[in-house]
């Protein structure tokens, strides 16, 4: 091995152990294995909120009695407006329109296990993005 491969591997070493410690177990273990991520096709419900940090976050659901049965997130974002758009998604999940508008950045948070305080916000917009959605399916499916 060279001194830039070593150089290089010690470089990740560092930025997954940096993510690890921000993150959490579970955050940095779904970050570096996303779940849920993509665009839907032909979703019944959409949201798209911008945040104020610039991050663009989308999530797509799928309803069958009237209940999430299958949920997608696209981000323009950082890492943990990924994390927290995936475990938003995993937290919709089974849920019916009501119970999808209790969902809070905190729940995010608290499903997630840990985010650092600068990055919070990326939970709350997940959970106004779950919000535009529920807007949309009670508009468009009821």
């Amino acid at each position: 091995m060279n001194d830039l491969d070593q150089f290089l591997d010690n470089l990740q070493e560092e930025i997954f152990d940096e993510a690890r410690e921000a993150l959490g177990e579970k955050g940095f273990d779904r970050w570096r294995n996303p779940q849920f991520a993509g665009r839907m096709e032909n979703p019944d419900a959409h949201g798209r909120v911008k945040g104020t940090c610039g991050d663009t976050m989308e999530i797509f659901f799928k309803f069958e009695n009237d209940r999430v049965k299958q949920g997608s997130y696209a981000t323009d974002g950082c890492g943990s407006s990924s994390v927290s758009a995936s475990f938003a998604v995993e937290l919709s999940l089974g849920k019916s329109p009501e119970e999808l508008s209790d969902i809070t950045g905190e729940d995010v948070i608290g499903l997630i296990g840990q985010l650092p305080e600068a990055d919070q916000h990326c939970a709350s917009l997940a959970a106004l993005t779950i919000q535009d959605a529920v807007t949309d399916y009670m508009n468009n499916h009821k």
